[in-house]
């Protein structure tokens, strides 16, 4: 036990070393009790790779108070995550020796044993997990320092495991930590987890990425050599890092833009860090150093980023620019403060006061809370990971507000985020100014107005037309409230309510009504008269059923406006679709509208054909 006790020692007081700068003696001691109390309770117990488990206790506190440069209790924690699932120690154990704050972190963090799953262990789990946010971001940090060791450590696991745990990663834990800020943290879960899932597409695109890097290191080193030299000439004290970005960033490039590894842009990036007292001189700073190098290199147009004023939702800042260099490409340039490279890596726990950590969490908080109370109507994983998202663009109102969304969000997001019954009754988009249909997609910096009418209901395909939580819960709930006819219509007939129909019962317990005088129906009745059911067919209020109809006549001043003024002024109906030629004098015209039921076609009908010169108006069937 000794030789045992020696050897990991070592690396737990390294971690020791690293409190002591930002604790007092009294809590390193408590860290030091949790260590010997991690040692005791997983002195039997093995890795899957054969090497004692303590290794991994030791390693996930390490994350948490190097990597994310916690407290003493949530490294606490971290030593003891796994001693309530893993062995004969319980919740009350560890409350009574470190208290209800330890007991509470490691409770998180402890799968619990159920009977009975909601749906699965996982989603129980991850329920588990989001729950805490209510009370405290630590514990989740834990979990993702868990994970991401579990993670640098997964090549010892069976295939299967392998995919499991890097799904889960993928899903869960990489989107979370991007929404939590946690930058490094999100790249590294996400890049091992392609690594598991697809290790051969992987091992291409590190090969042809290093490939990359070799044949543009001469160009590079040339071009950084000048940027130093312009920020010297101009009395700019700044570190100059280039970073290439990960398989997976690449590859998920790659899959958004639909091109090989060759036609991805922004393999890399080039970040200038700065030091600076506060925020205005951030912004001075970040200006200037634009300036000097735009004054010198050609700046792409359209190519800047201002993340300094509006910051992406997970708390990103940074000035983004994009210079032609010597050989005709775009070098992405970041122009960052040291305090912004550091929030990037800390993400919500950079700056920690109790105020700072609560309102950067708000409105995540506020998401979490209604996924759990709408859980009856959307799945709660679906309402989750909507609110996770690689990347957000800010958009505005006319009067200036910013609404952050996720990128490739369409005008419907960005009315359902304002209101509920603005996202409803939305008719159209003015976008910059001009009119646009509502499933527009938009870009950063857009200014927005939806128009509205209280008439309006939303197409049930706008659900393929949105991206975040708000408006995929509203719609989903709408449509489930909605009266959903228990039948289908015949393609051929297209029966309306107050027509003589007759159903047919399918095999797959669905009903599909037909016209009494429809060939179809007149074929199944003579083979299939055994499967005919009695049906009402009756008008209701919410239900519309789109119809064309025919018109003929002879041309005349002003005919084709009193025809659209019959059906929308004195019918009260919407056209959807309207054609007329004109050959001769002689006018045919076919007009798309709604109705809610035949008797309201024929009125509709009898109207337009007391128009002057409208000599004959018949029904047509929308194939």
């Amino acid at each position: 036990m000794n030789t045992f006790y020696q050897e990991y020692k070592t690396g737990a007081e390294s971690i020791f070393k690293i409190l002591a700068k930002r604790v007092d003696d009294k809590q390193i001691q408590l860290v030091c009790n949790a260590y010997e109390l991690a040692v005791e309770a997983h002195k039997e117990q093995k890795r899957k790779t054969g090497e004692p488990y303590i290794i991994h206790p030791i390693a996930v506190a390490r994350i948490v108070a190097e990597e994310l440069e916690l407290g003493a209790n949530p490294v606490i924690a971290a030593f003891l995550h796994d001693v309530v699932e893993d062995t004969q120690y319980t919740i009350e154990d560890i409350r009574e020796r470190f208290g209800d704050d330890v007991a509470f972190l490691v409770g998180v963090v402890t799968k619990q044993k159920k009977k009975k799953y909601d749906k699965s262990k996982q989603v129980d789990n991850y329920r588990q997990i989001l729950a805490s946010v209510q009370y405290d971001v630590r514990a989740i940090l834990v979990k993702l320092a868990d994970r991401l060791h579990n993670m640098r450590t997964l090549a010892s696991m069976r295939p299967d495991k392998q995919m499991k745990i890097a799904g889960e990663t993928d899903y869960f834990y990489a989107p979370l930590a991007n929404r939590l800020g946690l930058y490094h943290v999100k790249t590294e879960l996400e890049n091992l987890s392609f690594h598991y899932r697809c290790p051969r597409e992987y091992e291409h695109i590190e090969r042809m990425l290093n490939g990359v890097k070799q044949s543009e290191e001469e160009n590079l080193t040339s071009f950084i050599s000048k940027v130093c030299e312009l920020l010297e000439d101009n009395g700019i004290r700044a570190r100059i890092e280039l970073r290439y970005r990960m398989p997976y960033s690449i590859w998920r490039k790659m899959r958004s833009k639909v091109c090989d590894f060759h036609h991805v842009d922004g393999k890399h990036y080039i970040r200038i860090i700065y030091d600076a007292k506060d925020l205005h001189e951030e912004k001075k700073l970040s200006l200037y150093i634009y300036s000097v190098l735009t004054d010198y290199f050609k700046e792409r147009p359209g190519s800047v980023a201002n993340y300094i004023n509006a910051p992406k939702e997970n708390g990103y800042q940074s000035f983004h620019v994009k210079l032609l260099n010597d050989q005709g490409c775009w070098e992405e340039i970041h122009i960052s403060s040291e305090r912004m490279v550091r929030n990037s890596r800390l993400g919500c726990t950079a700056e920690r006061t109790e105020e700072n950590v609560k309102a950067w969490l708000e409105k995540f908080k506020a998401v979490l809370k209604d996924v759990a109370y709408h859980s009856h109507e959307m799945d709660y994983m679906d309402g989750v990971t909507a609110s996770f998202y690689n990347d957000d663009i800010m958009v505005f109102t006319p009067q200036g507000k910013g609404i952050i969304l996720p990128k490739d969000a369409t005008a419907l997001d960005f009315a359902f985020e304002i209101h509920s019954e603005v996202g409803l009754h939305a008719v159209y988009a003015r976008i910059n100014g001009k009119l646009s249909s509502v499933k527009t997609v938009l870009h950063r910096g857009d200014c927005i107005e939806i128009g509205t009418d209280e008439s309006a209901e939303p197409d049930e395909e706008w659900q393929k037309h949105v991206l975040t939580y708000k408006a995929k819960r509203t719609l989903r709930s709408y449509f489930t409230n909605k009266v959903v006819m228990s039948y289908q219509r015949c393609r051929c007939c297209h029966p309306l309510p107050g027509d003589e129909v007759v159903g047919f019962k399918n095999l797959d317990g669905t009903i599909t009504l037909y016209k009494r005088n429809c060939q179809e129906a007149i074929r199944r009745a003579s083979e299939q008269g055994d499967i005919i059911v009695a049906v009402d067919f009756e008008e209701n209020d919410s239900c519309l059923f789109p119809v064309r109809v025919c018109i003929r006549g002879v041309d005349r001043h002003h005919l084709l406006i009193d025809i659209v003024s019959c059906i929308t002024e004195k019918q009260n109906l919407s056209i959807s679709q309207l054609n007329t030629v004109t050959t001769d004098r002689i006018v045919e015209t076919s007009v798309d509208f709604s109705v809610h039921s035949v008797n309201e076609l024929e009125q509709a009908m009898n109207s337009i054909g007391n128009i002057e010169n409208v000599d004959e108006v018949s029904r047509i069937d929308i194939e």
